[in-house]
């Protein structure tokens, strides 16, 4: 049977940092499947609530607000520094939510049941159109258990925290590395507690540790573990 008849959804989890969006999209333009940025979603949805000064503990608020938003994910290209370009209601907001004070202030809007149920069904309604690669921190376990192949992204805290800080500084950002590791292991904290959809890597997904690992290096590893599960998809 053909693959088209046949949707491969790779999910790829993992803790802040660990370089899902990246690898994910990457991996997405080598298989030619379609990039699903869940976090950018979560990010934009933070910006809507702080423009409408919504308070960010104001779940049925935002989750309206998300709703009703039109937030739209294009292609990374040249003016994006390789991250996919994401807009709110015709607005170009790619770079005003990857700054450092949006990663501290997203964690709090992830958190919240309303917004997740609604980005949730957004996520899995693009998903479901064809074969693609999703990324976010409850793909696999929450979002889309029935993915065909499940990827836990992993590295040390101090890892993620130096990679942060080369990230801020091409931005202009000129970041604190120790105030980064402390925000970083508070995240992992709040991601891995928080009551509704938490960090956690599935029963039956790879778990790979990048630490030692160049960009290349996962996405090479991630393409044969993909073009694997297609095989295996195309035999059943």
């Amino acid at each position: 049977m053909s693959q088209t008849a046949k949707p491969l959804q790779i999910a790829i989890d993992g803790p802040a940092g660990a370089g899902k969006s990246t690898v994910a999209r990457r991996l997405a333009d080598r298989l030619d499947f379609l990039y699903i940025d869940t976090g950018a979603m979560y990010r934009a949805s933070t910006w809507l609530a702080l423009q409408k000064g919504i308070s960010l503990e104001d779940g049925p608020g935002i989750a309206r607000l998300a709703s009703s938003a039109d937030i739209v994910l294009k292609p990374a290209d040249e003016t994006s520094e390789g991250k996919i370009r994401v807009f709110a209601d015709g607005q170009e907001i790619t770079r005003a939510i990857r700054t450092n004070k949006m990663s501290d202030q997203v964690a709090l809007v992830a958190a919240l049941k309303e917004v997740r149920e609604i980005l949730v069904e957004r996520q899995r309604e693009l998903a479901g159109r064809e074969s693609s690669v999703i990324d976010g921190r409850d793909i696999g376990t929450v979002v889309m258990p029935q993915a065909g192949l499940k990827i836990f992204l992993t590295a040390s805290p101090e890892e993620r925290a130096h990679r942060r800080l080369k990230e801020l500084e091409a931005q202009g950002e000129r970041p604190d590395f120790k105030d980064l590791l402390a925000a970083i292991k508070k995240r992992d904290h709040l991601d891995s507690t928080r009551a509704v959809s938490p960090l956690a890597k599935a029963f039956d997904a790879v778990e790979i540790n990048t630490d030692q690992m160049s960009i290349d290096q996962v996405v090479d590893t991630l393409e044969k573990l993909a073009r694997q599960a297609m095989s295996d998809k195309c035999l059943t």
